[in-house]
């Protein structure tokens, strides 16, 4: 799976000195990300950014499951060439052969996944640009109802697009290996462990986990 990206809306962390604060008052290991890494805007710099629409970070994000950065690029704009060089609308994605998106690289099951998040939206199933309005919980509920969208994606979607403060991505496994080495555990830790782990981290668990992905760049292969 490809590393998370910072879109290009609001973000979690700008430049809040009060929530970093609060971190560094509540976890020694993540005071000291803070005092290695530097600014919140440092560290998302490096993240490199999403679409800024719902829909096309959607769609990138369907397009980059299980490939590495480079690879997800790649198709991605072989995608976006069959469209003119633009992400394709829903009308236009049902409406397109899905045999000439497979020529961009996609496997049979992502193409119905983008397919199916088209059909979605353009059904008003998923109103995207009621997402912001909602909370954490009703995003995500709505997000995994479209076949591809697991909740990796919705925490991705929430933390980088929607810029909500306080999501702790447990399934994410960059996440899990940056905790595992950085608190000393003897394996990856499990779900619940994580959620233990981080709870001091409430309600600034986005930052944490920015802090946490960059550490992994500095990691030894």
């Amino acid at each position: 799976m490809s590393r998370p990206s910072a879109g290009s809306r609001s973000t979690p962390v700008s430049s809040n000195s009060g929530a970093l604060d609060e971190l560094r008052s509540a976890d020694e290991v993540i005071a000291g990300l803070i005092d290695d890494f530097g600014s919140p805007d440092e560290v998302l710099r490096r993240r490199g950014r999403w679409p800024g629409d719902a829909y096309g970070a959607l769609l990138r994000s369907i397009v980059g499951q299980q490939l590495s950065t480079k690879a997800a690029r790649t198709i991605y704009e072989r995608l976006t060439e069959l469209f003119g060089g633009r992400a394709p609308t829903p009308a236009e994605l049902l409406e397109a052969d899905p045999e000439s998106i497979r020529g961009a690289g996609l496997s049979r099951p992502k193409v119905a996944y983008l397919r199916d998040l088209a059909e979605h939206v353009e059904d008003g199933e998923l109103e995207l640009d009621r997402l912001a309005e909602l909370p954490d919980e009703e995003v995500s509920a709505q997000l995994t109802a479209v076949k591809g969208l697991g909740q990796w994606t919705a925490d991705m979607f929430l933390i980088f697009h929607l810029g909500r403060p306080d999501v702790l991505p447990v399934g994410d496994l960059g996440i899990r290996r940056a905790v595992e080495g950085l608190y000393g555990l003897p394996e990856l830790p499990a779900a619940a462990e994580l959620e233990q782990i981080a709870e001091p981290w409430r309600p600034h668990r986005s930052l944490a986990c920015l802090y946490l992905w960059r550490s992994l760049d500095n990691a030894p292969a």
